[in-house]
């Protein structure tokens, strides 16, 4: 069972700070909500955000998203061998079930998001497919018991996906960090918590292709997919 952690993931509702920003206003205003209740995007509040803390790895729910969709979308995740977790930059663990089918269309995505941030879990009654609480990264890990823990980040040490996955197969609870923001290197605290952090190609690679290869590379190292063929054949 490979564990997933989309780490620093640029998923947050609006800060107090920018409420009072025309960029923000005019958000409230068309979409009828308290700007509490509104996702920070960049690509609305860009001149709000210009004096934001840490501004470059903030406002771009679009990167989990597209993350969600490979991973959740996988032969993995449909066997039941793959857990998804995010973490956010401002320290909100996100637990998503593997039966999750979210929205592919980027406003009802962002209308979903919205919800789990304020209600705390979706659906708000029953058996949540999503759940939202606080809770330190480092807590997180621990409640897994990860018996390896990897990190892929361009700012580590050079090596293959396939060299990667030919290790973390054979562990019993493998867990990966991919972060699921713009800009930058992994934070300091973040790396703490690794046994290894790797680049897996010469160039920088969008967090959702890395997911993609990952998943595909770790199912090949499983000999998933030969054993998904062989199954279907007995039926």
């Amino acid at each position: 069972m490979l564990t997933l952690v989309f780490v620093e993931a640029a998923l947050e509702t609006v800060p107090p700070g920018l409420w009072g920003h025309p960029a923000v206003k005019a958000s409230v205003r068309r979409r009828g909500k308290e700007p509490g209740r509104i996702l920070l995007d960049r690509t609305l509040h860009h001149s709000a955000m210009r004096h934001l803390r840490d501004a470059e790895r903030r406002g771009r729910p679009d990167i989990l998203h597209f993350c969600l969709l490979e991973a959740l979308g996988t032969p993995l995740n449909r066997e039941r061998l793959l857990r998804v977790y995010v973490h956010t930059y401002r320290g909100i663990a996100i637990t998503v079930s593997p039966e999750v089918r979210l929205p592919k269309n980027y406003n009802r995505f962002v209308g979903l998001m919205e919800q789990l941030l304020s209600e705390g879990q979706v659906p708000p009654g029953g058996e949540p497919l999503l759940r939202a609480e606080e809770k330190t990264l480092e807590q997180l890990v621990a409640e897994a018991v990860p018996t390896r823990v990897t990190a892929l980040t361009s700012h580590g040490e050079p090596e293959t996906l396939r060299e990667v996955c030919s290790r973390l197969a054979p562990e019993e609870r493998p867990m990966v960090f991919i972060g699921a923001y713009p800009h930058g290197p992994m934070r300091e605290e973040v790396l703490r918590l690794v046994d290894e952090a790797v680049s897996i190609d010469p160039e920088v690679l969008d967090a959702w292709v890395v997911t993609s290869r990952l998943i595909y590379q770790y199912e090949v190292a499983l000999g998933l997919q030969d054993k998904l063929f062989k199954g279907s054949m007995v039926h």
